[in-house]
């Protein structure tokens, strides 16, 4: 699987942006989706899955009910909308693709692909 993220941009705060992220491969529909971000001088960190059994989302505390991932078996595509967003939400964001299945805390880590970064900016 072959990963391409793009929709970054700069934005004040409390705008919002929708990042996508493409995927190649027949079997797009088989994997588990996330979005990860690695702010300056920080690790990355997980943000966001989406499950492809049966759509359940996992969510990092700090973008819940702000952010919102959504997937397009169709378009092999999968988006990440966030909205409110903080000058601390500023950093590279990464998709990325897992095999097989997970839940939970289950789904922030064991990825096996992963997309070049976009970045964020988030202005005060």
């Amino acid at each position: 699987v072959q990963l391409q993220a793009y929709g970054g941009g700069s934005v004040q705060a409390g705008g919002s942006l929708r990042l996508s992220c493409a995927a190649s491969g027949r079997t797009f529909s088989s994997y588990v989706m996330g979005w990860f971000r690695q702010a300056p001088g920080k690790e990355r960190e997980f943000v966001a899955a989406r499950s492809w059994t049966d759509s359940s989302t996992y969510y990092a505390d700090t973008v819940k009910d702000r952010f919102a991932i959504s997937r397009d078996n169709a378009k092999n595509t999968v988006y990440l909308q966030m909205s409110s967003l903080k000058p601390e939400d500023t950093a590279v964001y990464y998709c990325a693709a897992r095999r097989g299945v997970c839940s939970g805390y289950g789904c922030y880590s064991g990825y096996d692909y992963w997309g070049q970064g976009t970045l964020v900016t988030v202005s005060s």
